[in-house]
């Protein structure tokens, strides 16, 4: 199995437990719906994944996101896109992650990624700074979004 793989099926597991399921959303934008296709290959995940949002140009972020005006690449853009998702999808837990690819930087240095989480009403950001090609850093991405997800949970 995957380190992807292996995430999920912990998440899966940990969804499950308690009298209700915890469920599960994400909003994407640097890894273009990664998170979503990882959960939504994991067992089970019908009863614990609500779905995400891919928000990908800014005015997405924007005006479906509540994104405020500024840098797209921020704690404030992260910390807005989990809260939306939550509210949107009917989510006990997001995460967010927006973030500059590369090869060229936009508003950032490429690999320079920001990840919001939302858990139960309660939001959190951090910054990571990831090298590599553009394919490299959304891996990257994409495998610390489940982490920050299984912890969310544990």
């Amino acid at each position: 199995m995957s380190e992807q793989s292996d995430l999920c099926a912990t998440l899966s597991r940990l969804a499950g437990e308690g009298e209700e399921n915890t469920i599960i959303a994400v909003a994407e934008s640097l890894t273009g719906g990664s998170i979503a296709a990882a959960l939504s290959r994991a067992e089970s995940s019908g009863d614990w994944f609500a779905g995400g949002v891919v928000a990908y140009r800014p005015e997405v972020k924007h005006g479906l996101l509540g994104v405020p005006d500024g840098p797209i690449v921020s704690a404030a853009a992260a910390s807005a896109m989990a809260e939306s998702t939550a509210r949107l999808l009917g989510a006990d837990l997001v995460v967010a992650v927006t973030g500059e690819g590369g090869p060229q930087p936009q508003e950032d240095a490429p690999g320079t990624v920001w990840f919001g989480v939302c858990a139960h009403g309660r939001t959190e950001t951090s910054k990571h700074r990831f090298d590599g090609e553009p394919s490299q850093i959304v891996e990257a991405t994409t495998l610390h979004a489940l982490e920050l997800l299984v912890d969310g949970l544990s």
